[in-house]
């Protein structure tokens, strides 16, 4: 019997999650979790919000207006349950170019016309093709965003002297900051590296505890034991403000809107891959399921307010919104709580903040960026099929010597055109072949297999029979439909003798689903796989006692049904 899928209502797709936890109840402890939970992410983002305005080449205030004001209000109306939004890493690149070309009223502009745009492409329901952007891309331009970042601390982290002013592209900057070595500043390479230092080892001797506000004070208050001078907030900025700016709206003038279109794109481009990719990461940790389309217009509120109070591109961001589910939120009031806590923190420390080495905060950056390098998913690639080891390499190389927006459109075709010419490679023609498919026997002597009512109704196992390529196309849609399906069972059987392709992406959505169902106490089942099939998930760590590998649905009903029995599972 084939259930039908309510019809899709506007509330649906745009109710904020704020909405929905209240509805569900909210008490004193789901506030006492969300109160500690928006702390403990406040901590984190204080110097990291400072951190990436400086390394965007901004006044440091920029940064945390961004995480003030974009961050309330992405928590406020998206749809994610556990989005912390605020500048991100990712942007330093853009944001960078964008204000060295147009300066700072350039940057507003462009950040409030990707608000628009970001709205626009939520309302037009746009966020379920953004997922259609393939994991080789992602994992690309992700790398790449990475080593850019991780560049542009070289002249902070080794305190260098340079004679004119810093380049932007990777090439030509290499060349003008090895020129700068003999100028090296032993006590800026030595507070960095102890900032640096210190993040490692509290996350592996103190992983709960904030390392890097812990590092940026260590690193301060060495700065202000040594008797040599190193450049800080207040040297080259003249500290932070002790108050919060008049909202103002940036020049929309038709001649400004032109000049800034291909920044603001590029800002809503990679805002919306970043908040969705970010969204994504929490449902994984979680087993809750985001709303992509009200995300997208949450993120564009967020970009129009943090533009007209002097912010930076708030986006969704993937390490703080982890910490936050690690940390024990409940639901979105815990975002918007870190807003305020930041704001209190500007409001009170700022004079102190003027102290801040800038290479303490060049070693916080330089941990990011080697975070944000998923070195795992880039060797899983490599050692995988050739065509996505390709796109994965093109975008990275694109990204770092060439433009982000040029590498994520060359990925996606280069993507597409793989997918293309392995749907051709997997086609088998037969001859004299009917153009309605006739109704085969189920068996080779002929014989039909007959039908088991109790299969489809057995309270404890679900079967899916995946049919045709799975590539990152519908990757997301099976997803959804799979973490539905699998609510409430206790074995999963998932019959894969249908699916003739498996790309990389259809294989880390099966990677996240085992890895959801064995914190659920849920059990996989894979049949059927053919050996190519097999061996890609494998690769991507769909492997035993998380997923169990049969030959047929059958078999892996009879093992399903042995595990819930009790009895034990037959030796091969």
């Amino acid at each position: 019997m084939h259930r039908h899928l309510p019809k899709i209502t506007f509330a649906d797709l745009f109710t904020p999650k704020l909405v929905t936890v209240l509805k569900e109840g909210y008490g004193r402890g789901h506030l006492r979790s969300d109160l500690m939970a928006g702390l403990t992410v406040a901590i984190v983002a204080l110097p990291l919000s400072i951190a990436i305005a400086i390394a965007s080449g901004v006044p440091p205030e920029r940064g945390l207006y961004a995480a003030i004001f974009g961050g309330f209000i992405v928590s406020a109306l998206g749809g994610s349950r556990f989005q912390i939004g605020g500048p991100a890493g990712a942007f330093i690149v853009l944001v960078a170019a964008t204000a060295t070309r147009h300066g700072i009223d350039g940057l507003l502009t462009a950040t409030f016309m990707a608000g628009l745009m970001l709205m626009a492409a939520g309302f037009l329901r746009l966020g379920s093709y953004i997922k259609f952007i393939p994991y080789p891309v992602t994992v690309g331009f992700t790398g790449g965003i990475a080593v850019i970042i991780m560049a542009s601390q070289i002249k902070d982290f080794l305190g260098l002297t340079l004679t004119g002013p810093e380049p932007g592209a990777l090439a030509e900057k290499l060349p003008v900051l090895a020129a700068a070595l003999p100028t090296l500043s032993p006590a800026a390479f030595l507070i960095a590296l102890i900032a640096l230092l210190t993040i490692v080892g509290l996350k592996k001797v103190r992983p709960h505890w904030p390392g890097m506000l812990i590092a940026v004070v260590v690193a301060t208050l060495v700065a202000l034991a040594l008797p040599w001078p190193v450049e800080t907030i207040n040297s080259r900025f003249g500290g932070l403000p002790t108050g919060i700016p008049m909202p103002m709206l940036p020049d929309l003038s038709p001649a400004r809107l032109m000049t800034m279109l291909p920044d603001a794109t590029a800002f809503a481009l990679l805002g919306a891959i970043e908040s969705l990719l970010s969204a994504v990461v929490a449902d994984g940790m979680t087993g809750r399921r985001h709303r992509s389309n009200s995300e997208l217009v949450a993120q564009g509120a967020a970009n129009i307010a943090s533009s007209v109070m002097g912010g930076l591109v708030v986006t969704g961001t993937i390490a703080r919104t982890a910490t936050n589910v690690r940390a024990g939120a409940h639901g979105p009031i815990a975002g918007m709580l870190h807003s305020l806590f930041v704001l209190g923190f500007m409001l009170i420390a700022a004079p102190l903040a003027g102290y801040i080495p800038l290479a303490a905060l060049s070693g916080v950056l330089v941990f990011v960026a080697w975070n944000m390098a998923e070195r795992h998913a880039i060797f899983t690639l490599i050692r995988g099929q050739k065509g996505e080891a390709l796109v994965l390499l093109v975008t990275f190389g694109l990204t770092i010597f060439r433009d982000l927006t040029e590498a994520i459109v060359v990925g996606f075709a280069l993507g597409a055109l793989l997918f293309i010419h392995r749907m051709s490679e997997s086609v088998a023609i037969e001859t004299e072949m009917a153009l309605v498919p006739e109704d085969l026997p189920d068996n080779p002597d002929g014989t039909r297999t007959p039908y088991d009512e109790h299969e489809a109704a057995d309270p404890d196992i679900v079967i899916y029979h995946i049919t045709g390529a799975f590539f990152f196309g519908a990757a997301a849609t099976v997803g959804a439909v799979l973490d539905r399906i699998s609510d409430g069972y206790r074995v999963l059987v998932l019959d894969f003798k249908s699916v003739p392709l498996l790309d990389s992406t259809g294989a880390n959505t099966i990677a996240g689903l085992a890895a959801k169902l064995e914190r659920a106490g849920t059990r996989l089942i894979i049949a059927g796989a053919a050996p190519a099939l097999r061996h890609a998930l494998l690769v991507h760590g769909v492997r035993p006692p998380a997923v169990k590998y049969t030959p047929s649905v059958d078999t892996g009903v009879a093992i399903a049904r042995r595990w819930l029995s009790g009895k034990p599972e037959p030796k091969a």
